[in-house]
């Protein structure tokens, strides 16, 4: 952790976002991730934590959200983009794994199709170029990438797999941050804890930072550098794992903590942390 917090800072935000006619979602956010670090943001739901991520992706309905302050991203204003601009970002700098595989993927396209259009999106080249992309990103993620696998339609694949090809998709092009929002839970506890193990050494080989969002306090636990909480549209308290489990600051961070009895003691879950990083 102490080389970690020594890495330049890749996202700085601090804002606001509203939609019409309610009140504010996220009221004077401040955050930040550093290049290489797991950070985890934790918070019950209709706390803000999907509405944070759309709004790094500049993904907001504008005409329903307004957005107001600074999202800065390799020292560009992520709000004052053009959706053409934010386009030319989304899966290349920035990318996106979301809860449920099996509605992300298009059931209508063979992977390999899906695959090629997600190469195609940010690269140009040959077809054999792209085909060895392809071989190259499922092997990353411990899939095969046979004929017989790329044929697949999504609903031929368990959850697992699909999760798998969505994150094959989503780091592709290597991008510096990777934004997963509740990529896990759906999962059963098995294919959860690989999936974790997964985004761990994707963190390590590539040194892609993660934004890692949820509401299970265990698996942030075992994967995150630090953790954010947010409640109420405000992040109120934010420090390393080993902080945030024994010794929580702000009340809601220790409520959160006391209304978790299933957890492990936070010795026992940064025990944890440190065999999954290795």
């Amino acid at each position: 952790m102490s080389s970690i917090s020594q890495n330049p800072v890749l996202l700085s935000a601090h804002f606001s976002v509203r939609f019409v006619g309610r009140p504010p979602v996220l009221r004077n956010l401040g955050l930040e991730i550093r290049r290489g670090e797991v950070l985890g943001l934790v918070g019950q739901s209709g706390s803000g934590k999907s509405t944070l991520a759309m709004a790094i992706l500049g993904l907001l309905d504008r005409k329903r959200a307004q957005a107001e302050g600074t999202i800065r991203f390799q020292y560009i204003d992520l709000l004052q983009l053009s959706e053409r601009e934010l386009r030319a970002l989304r899966g290349r700098v920035v990318s996106l794994v979301l809860q449920s595989p099996l509605s992300s993927l298009n059931p209508a396209l063979k992977i390999r199709t899906q695959l090629e259009e997600a190469w195609r999106a940010h690269a140009s080249g040959t077809s054999a170029e792209c085909a060895q992309a392809i071989r190259a990103c499922l092997q990353n993620v411990s899939l095969p990438a046979d004929d017989e696998f790329l044929r697949k339609y999504p609903s031929q694949m368990s959850v697992g797999q699909a999760q798998r090809v969505l994150i094959a998709m989503a780091v592709m092009h290597r991008p510096a941050l990777l934004i997963a929002d509740e990529a896990t839970s759906a999962l059963d506890v098995i294919t959860q804890s690989e999936i974790l193990a997964l985004f761990r050494e994707l963190n390590h080989s590539t040194g892609m930072a993660i934004l890692y969002i949820s509401h299970d306090l265990a698996s942030v636990a075992g994967i995150c550098d630090r953790i954010a909480i947010l409640h109420q549209g405000e992040i109120v308290e934010c420090g390393t794992t080993e902080q945030i489990f024994a010794r929580p600051e702000h009340e809601y961070t220790q409520r959160l903590m006391t209304a978790m009895p299933r957890l492990l003691p936070a010795s026992a879950q940064l025990q944890a942390k440190t065999v999954a990083a290795r």
